[in-house]
């Protein structure tokens, strides 16, 4: 994923950057500030070190340092559901291949992102602002919403293909937020695509 490299790419910041260029180190710094095991609540003033710049410089880029999650959320927001869609749209309806590869997509993108992982779970979120647990919240909610889209196909030879859907998406989107808290939890150690495989099969094998 392009857009991985380049948001994560922790090289160290040109002294002058051109127009544009900050907002993204900032971006590119607190993410990679987040992806050391076991870092604590991170500080504007962290933060402002570690780019060699003053606090008062980051809020010529961003209002708050709400606004800087609210930046990393966007950004895993545009690249997840991006590759969601191109799935849904190419996947000749197989339900299950959708779901099983939309929840491949959340575990390797966590994987590729440790610290983005972080922020989705919400173990960087906790002494943040709340609105952007709800936000994360939402994403996984429309995650779920997508999965359960996909098995109502899967499950059109049940006798209750509406609830089987929802039963079986709810198991889904449970298995990814749990392997990437796992992951999170771990230091980074665990992976979330440890066994993925054979995971899904098993997951989706009750599928009519």
């Amino acid at each position: 994923m392009e857009h991985d490299a380049e948001l994560l790419d922790t090289a160290a910041p040109r002294k002058r950057p051109k127009p544009g260029e900050r907002r993204v180190q900032i971006l590119q710094t607190l993410a990679a500030m987040l992806q050391q095991p076991g870092a604590e609540r991170i500080t504007t003033a962290a933060l402002a070190a570690r780019l060699e710049v003053s606090e008062a410089a980051l809020y010529r880029h961003f209002a708050s340092k709400a606004q800087m999650f609210e930046g990393l959320i966007e950004f895993i927001e545009q690249s997840v559901f991006s590759l969601v869609n191109q799935i849904m749209a190419n996947d000749d309806g197989n339900g299950l291949r959708q779901a099983s590869r939309i929840v491949s997509v959340l575990l390797q993108f966590g994987e590729k992102n440790p610290g983005m992982t972080r922020v989705m779970v919400g173990d960087a979120l906790v002494f943040e602002n709340e609105r952007l647990q709800q936000r994360m919240n939402l994403f996984f909610d429309k995650i779920e919403a997508t999965l359960r889209q996909c098995l109502r196909t899967a499950s059109a030879g049940s006798d209750t293909p509406t609830v089987d859907a929802q039963v079986r998406a709810s198991v889904l989107a449970s298995f990814v937020a749990g392997r990437l808290q796992r992951f999170a939890r771990s230091g980074f150690t665990r992976l979330p695509t440890e066994h993925l495989e054979a995971s899904l099969r098993s997951l989706l094998a009750a599928a009519p």
